[in-house]
């Protein structure tokens, strides 16, 4: 998701929406999530029941529209890459660049 530079000033609406994103998946990703497939409703309405998000979904989803603020949902898949691709680049970037060579040669 986008790092909100520290000049920017953003609502609290605005900020939520862009920093957050849903999984796309309807009834099962509910079923296996508990409902915080929903997190941009979750993060505007922390304190809703789960079971509603949804509906608040459509509502949120059209206010953006409206607004030009970019609403992101994606499948689990590929949230799942997305995040396991930020975890890779910056794990990668912090490992030792003085690796043993023998070390090396026996893995």
């Amino acid at each position: 998701m986008p790092v909100v530079g520290a000049n920017e000033k953003l609502d609290f609406f605005t900020k939520q929406v862009r920093t957050s994103r849903n999984i796309r998946g309807r009834f099962w990703a509910s079923a296996l999530m508990g409902g915080l497939n929903y997190q941009i409703e979750h993060h505007l309405f922390p304190s809703m029941p789960r079971p509603y998000l949804a509906r608040a979904r459509a509502i949120v989803r059209e206010y953006c529209e409206s607004r030009d603020i970019p609403y992101t949902e994606t499948s689990l898949p590929r949230s799942y890459a997305i995040v396991i691709g930020y975890l890779n680049q910056v794990g990668l970037a912090a490992r030792d660049p003085f690796e043993c060579p023998m070390l090396a040669m026996r893995r």
